[in-house]
């Protein structure tokens, strides 16, 4: 009566195991800009061949896996909505006197 249950099981639903649908189109969306920009705008200096690379040193960096997390991306909605959203938690523990009562 054990039950096994492999602790990547989600890894399963991703696409080789990594990524979601969103994210793929998300760094092929900026690669397909970092190629347009590098066809429309020569890099002759540094300066442009940085800016150039941006979009998908962008998306790449953001679809990076990370651990505790799915990746850079999801990590980043998360600290924006702890910050953002205001939670109010009522402790009813063993040690605390009910003053005010129930509303």
């Amino acid at each position: 009566m054990n039950y096994l249950i492999p602790a990547n099981s989600k890894r399963s639903m991703l696409i080789l195991g990594l990524f979601t649908p969103f994210d793929l189109i998300l760094f092929g969306s900026g690669l397909a800009i970092t190629i347009l920009l590098l066809l429309i705008v020569q890099p002759n200096n540094l300066l442009k061949a940085i800016i150039d690379l941006l979009p998908g040193v962008t998306t790449g960096f953001l679809v990076i896996p990370i651990p505790n997390y799915h990746n850079v991306r999801v990590f980043i909605m998360e600290v924006y909505r702890f910050y953002t959203s205001r939670e109010k938690f009522i402790w009813k523990g063993w040690c605390v006197k009910d003053e005010f009562g129930e509303k």
